[in-house]
């Protein structure tokens, strides 16, 4: 994996715990992911016209990652009303590299060597373990995160192979953010339209900022798919989590003990081992 790639998966990782943690924050989960999801869709819609339509072959893969990825969206805001953060990310974005890599091999018929392999289960590890280091009270939603790891697999798996399908890849990539968006922003009003105008004009800026890193982290992320085994980016784009660790100490001040900082060495080995792959 080249040192552009490399950095390009981290960049996407910081991302990706960046929006997250604005969804934690927010004083209404669900609609601090519409804002969220609503300024990706928008931000992509903005660059649309200067890409071509995605390849027809593809399309059945837009659609069904589409389709996955709004469960996904609503798991994520659900999850952070009833659990830690701090527990239920690790497992989410912890177990789904593990399945990705399982069916991708399967599936995708992707070969992976023996330090990809390595790399991907150490990463795996250090996330998983992170759980250790979560409260014993509070610690609902599990089942819901582990649901949320398999539909995390299950649109990376597609859109992995979706993209190369495309013609254009960042035309994939748009029409994923677009459709996602929209369908997610419509089914919010049908939920809590009522609340929806004023928290929109309190809160408008946390989800510019969330949808901008929403659009980068999983943009970024499907490029590199193009470029490089799917079960590879994944696993890597999973040291999210040390980004999150960092964000949840100097931004949102929560505490942190020697596990999550051993589990924070462990995926970081598991980057450095995955580089080399």
């Amino acid at each position: 994996m080249s040192t552009a790639i490399f950095g390009l998966i981290l960049l996407a990782a910081t991302c990706h715990a960046t929006w997250n943690a604005i969804v934690k924050a927010g004083t209404n989960k669900f609609l601090t992911t519409v804002l969220v999801t609503a300024s990706a869709a928008v931000l992509a819609a903005l660059l649309l016209p200067f890409f071509p339509i995605p390849q027809r072959e593809s399309w059945p893969y837009i659609l069904a990652s589409t389709a996955i990825q709004i469960l996904y969206f609503g798991m994520v805001a659900k999850i952070y009303r009833v659990a830690d953060m701090g527990l239920t990310y690790p497992l989410m974005r912890g177990t789904a590299p593990l399945i990705v890599a399982v069916l991708g091999t399967l599936l995708l018929h992707e070969q992976l060597q023996f330090n990809a392999w390595l790399g991907i289960i150490t990463i795996s590890v250090g996330i998983l373990s992170m759980i250790l280091a979560a409260p014993k009270t509070g610690r609902k939603g599990i089942g819901l995160a582990l649901l949320n790891a398999v539909l995390i697999a299950g649109y990376t798996l597609l859109d992995g192979h979706g993209i190369r399908l495309a013609g254009s890849a960042i035309a994939y990539i748009l029409w994923s953010f677009v459709l996602s968006g929209l369908i997610f922003f419509i089914f919010a009003l049908k939920m809590q339209y009522r609340q929806m105008g004023e928290y929109f004009r309190h809160n408008w800026h946390l989800g510019l900022i969330g949808g901008i890193g929403s659009f980068f982290s999983y943009g970024l992320a499907l490029w590199a798919m193009t470029l490089a085994p799917v079960a590879i980016v994944a696993a890597l784009r999973e040291t999210s989590i040390l980004f999150a660790t960092l964000i949840s100490i100097f931004i949102l001040k929560e505490r942190i003990n020697a596990v999550r900082i051993i589990s924070s060495c462990i995926i970081l080995i598991g980057a450095l081992i995955l580089r080399t792959a």
